[in-house]
């Protein structure tokens, strides 16, 4: 309903700390990384568990959902995505290589149309896992300290879980943590994206298959099988040649459909908002019955 603060963000003002904390403790190394990214999760996690703890049963809900709101990234991703369609549908490709970096990692500066509306869809795709998806079944599992601490590594990977000189060893382990804290939601993401399909005019048995032979043959555990399963509901195919802080990675081709268009775009976003909808249902389902 509200979107994310323009300013004063709290995920941003953890990202200051943990990059002033970096700062002293930088080393080429993994038991650096280690010494890194362990502590900032976890007091992030203790500090949201024993705040939600103190407060009287009435005021434990806003505290819950005030983390949970600081956690989700959903209305952001969405109109970002929306933006990066109405820049590409009127060819304004400098103001769509502009906004990239607000969904992408990779080096948008000679990405044409078509490689923006790829870089868009999987973006969504992943996102939906990471920003919306993940939180929500963290705070369902384990409160708002669960949720909190879920978006401490997920924001940390984001930083420094690069395969850079800097980070290859120093963000190994924030890359690994991530990986472990998404896969419970990555799987129910891409579950609910191949059951969903229908709804956005996919068919559910071949997004199934497209998961099942694609979504191994990622880099990323989770990514991969996610963005599998937006292709095969889309009907479209993603992979391909990313170039990431001067390196280039070459992505195996998940899906057999066309290449991405700025409808594609549209339609994930409206995929990306059915699976938010159906784990939130799923959640209440749940919980109701415990």
């Amino acid at each position: 309903m509200f979107g994310d603060p323009r300013r004063l963000h709290p995920v941003a003002g953890f990202g200051r700390l943990a990059n002033a904390y970096e700062v002293r403790v930088w080393r080429p190394r993994r038991l650096a990384g280690m010494l890194y990214a362990l502590p900032l999760v976890g007091a992030t996690t203790v500090a949201a568990a024993r705040l939600e703890k103190r407060v009287s049963t009435g005021r434990r809900f806003a505290v819950r959902t005030l983390v949970i709101w600081a956690c989700l990234g959903g209305r952001s991703l969405w109109r970002e995505a929306m933006l990066m369609a109405q820049a590409l549908e009127t060819g304004d490709l400098a103001a769509a290589r502009q906004r990239a970096p607000n969904l992408v990692g990779r080096d948008p500066s000679e990405l044409d149309s078509a490689e923006l509306c790829r870089a868009t869809v999987e973006s969504v795709a992943e996102n939906t896992s990471d920003a919306i998806v993940a939180p929500l079944v963290w705070a369902a599992v384990a409160g708002a300290g669960g949720c909190a601490g879920y978006r401490a590594a997920n924001t940390l990977d984001a930083m420094v879980g690069h395969r850079s000189a800097r980070y290859r060893e120093f963000g190994w382990a924030a890359a690994r943590l991530d990986d472990l804290v998404n896969w419970p939601a990555a799987l129910l993401t891409a579950a609910l994206a191949v059951l969903t399909a229908p709804l956005i005019g996919g068919d559910t048995a071949v997004a199934w298959r497209v998961f099942r032979r694609d979504g191994r043959a990622h880099p990323s555990p989770n990514a991969g099988r996610v963005e599998a399963a937006f292709a095969g509901a889309l009907a479209v195919r993603l992979g391909g040649q990313n170039r990431y802080h001067g390196e280039v990675e070459v992505r195996p081709t998940l899906g057999t459909g066309q290449a991405p268009s700025r409808d594609d775009i549209i339609r994930a976003v409206r995929l990306s908002q059915v699976v938010t909808f159906a784990t939130v249902a799923l959640i209440v389902v749940t919980s109701g019955r415990r």
